[in-house]
């Protein structure tokens, strides 16, 4: 592996002297029993709390996607009856008068003209 620096070494030797410490001695045995029953009433009632605000959420975002989804259906509903009018408009436009041309533009000052063939 090579020459290791002193500090590594000193490191390693530091690491190798601690001891290691039991999970049961971490907790201290006397504390008092009536301040363990506080924890773990604050701890239940922040998991209450917690719970409580997940639900609203959820219910915030339910309710956006039904916003936009109804959003959405309005749109295609205006979209469709405007496609409807158009149609419509078209086809009284074609037969209100016989003798009318359709004419298209097709860059610039040029047109193209339909329907003159038959009015001769």
């Amino acid at each position: 592996m090579g020459i290791k620096s002193p500090k590594i070494k000193r490191s390693i030797a530091d690491h190798r002297r601690e001891k290691i410490v039991p999970m049961d001695r971490l907790t201290n045995p006397k504390l008092n029993m009536t301040w363990r029953g506080l924890a773990t009433i604050a701890a239940g009632l922040a998991t209450t709390a917690a719970i409580c605000l997940a639900a609203v959420l959820a219910l915030v975002f339910a309710a956006s996607i039904v916003v936009i989804a109804l959003v959405t259906s309005a749109l295609l509903a205006v979209a469709g009856l405007a496609m409807r009018a158009r149609r419509a408009r078209m086809a009284r436009a074609k037969s209100s008068d016989p003798g009318l041309i359709e004419a298209h533009n097709v860059g610039g000052h040029s047109w193209v003209a339909y329907g003159y063939e038959r009015r001769r």
